[in-house]
């Protein structure tokens, strides 16, 4: 696994082409969360324009926990897949209530919340408190797999070698895991996506299994 040749070439590129988003402006735990809910299962685009309103309309975890829930599905009206919604809503009381408005830091933690599973527990870890920890999304599962062509023996399972490889490879710095985490999914949204894996214009593919493939057949 050529972990520190791939880490270097696709920070390189995010640093020069990741999008500018505006929950990649702010290290805001709430924030985050806000963004990671929306997230699932809905793209970027459709995203953007809610997760503005949202939080000007609920600037803090407190002005979301004392809202009705007819108010908070309100705001969220449009974007579907309103189990998320109430989700973070209850996900506010609990903090706000349990938790003296704090949102952990812990992936352990934070798994503890509701609606907060093994990968939005790392993301949140990552992209708000910077901690050198695995975020494993769809998109990213992608990447490594591809990126790798993972050897699994009998009863080996993908899943766990999916996020045993993103622990290894993770920078060790918080800055940098936070800027890693970001490029691995940009990755995966853009470039090596579930429909093609644009070999051609990636950034990784002279250090990818799948790139190497790919050219040596040219």
């Amino acid at each position: 696994m050529q972990a520190s040749a791939f880490r270097r070439a696709l920070l390189r590129w995010f640093r020069r082409s990741g999008r500018d988003l505006p929950w990649r402006r702010t290290r805001d735990p709430y924030h985050i969360l806000v963004s990671e809910f929306m997230l699932q299962q809905t793209q970027v685009s459709r995203v953007e324009g809610y997760y503005r309103r949202f939080i000007e309309r609920y600037p803090t975890i407190g002005a979301l926990a004392s809202a009705s829930p007819a108010m908070v599905r309100e705001s969220w009206e449009g974007l579907g897949y309103y189990r998320r919604v109430e989700n973070l809503h209850r996900l506010a009381r609990n903090v706000v209530r349990d938790r003296q408005g704090v949102i952990p830091s812990d992936p352990v933690e934070l798994r503890r919340l509701p609606g907060v599973g093994r990968y939005t527990a790392g993301a949140v870890a990552s992209f708000a408190y910077e901690r050198p920890t695995a975020a494993v999304d769809t998109n990213v599962a992608r990447v490594l797999r591809r990126a790798f062509l993972p050897r699994l023996g009998r009863g080996a399972s993908l899943t766990q070698w999916i996020w045993n490889t993103a622990e290894e490879i993770i920078p060790r710095r918080g800055k940098t895991a936070w800027a890693f985490n970001q490029a691995l999914m940009e990755l995966g949204a853009l470039i090596c996506t579930a429909r093609e894996a644009r070999c051609g214009v990636c950034p990784v593919r002279k250090v990818c299994a799948t790139g190497k493939r790919v050219n040596s057949k040219r």
